[in-house]
């Protein structure tokens, strides 16, 4: 089965390459694109796109284009007030911390594809149980927010132990920071995205 395709234009290069980084890791069956205007996605089949991701500008410009594919659209915003916001599309607020965007992602996620079913499956060797029960509670308390200190106290374990691991988790899941770790625990079903 071939990825579903994403596509990203925004002409702010750097938003354009954090947001893909982001949605790759929220959706790791996913291929995504960027583009920096609306003639670079023009030339490049925007048909083939399940959903693009639009900074407001090009939506303005190119308004026929993004009412006609409504559905797939979701405009990049600055900010959160809904007076700024286009009342025609779902919108994603940009310019928010990391674990805030990396949660509004996962909802829009779950809400849009009915969590998940909507989605091709996930490759086999991400479905496999990688972690240890221990290594998923600690994973979980983690993601909720807790410190090391606090994490060996609630499972009455060492802090060394809590410090081992969570560097096991990460070597074996091959992640680096906490909002990705997050992302594996939420759209695992380890921890409901209202707990983060």
């Amino acid at each position: 089965m071939e990825r579903p395709l994403i596509a990203i234009i925004d002409p702010n290069t750097l938003s354009g390459i954090g947001l893909k980084q982001l949605l790759q890791t929220v959706m790791p069956i996913i291929t995504v694109d960027c583009y920096g205007s609306m003639a670079e996605l023009s030339a490049n089949h925007p048909e083939r796109y399940v959903h693009y991701f639009v900074a407001m500008n090009v939506v303005l410009s190119n308004r026929s284009f993004f009412i006609e594919n409504k559905r797939k659209t979701i405009v990049l915003t600055l900010s959160m007030d809904s007076s700024s916001q286009l009342a025609d599309f779902p919108s994603l607020c940009i310019n928010v911390p990391e674990k805030q965007l990396v949660r509004s992602l996962l909802a829009l996620v779950q809400h849009a594809h009915g969590e998940g079913q909507h989605l091709p499956p996930m490759p086999k060797v991400l479905e496999r149980k990688i972690l240890s029960d221990r290594e998923l509670e600690v994973m979980s308390l983690i993601v909720q927010g807790f410190i090391n200190k606090e994490i060996a106290e609630k499972l009455n374990i060492s802090l060394a132990t809590v410090v081992t691991h969570r560097k096991n988790i990460m070597d074996k899941l091959g992640m680096k920071s906490v909002s990705a770790l997050t992302i594996y625990a939420v759209t695992h079903g380890y921890v409901d995205i209202n707990k983060i």
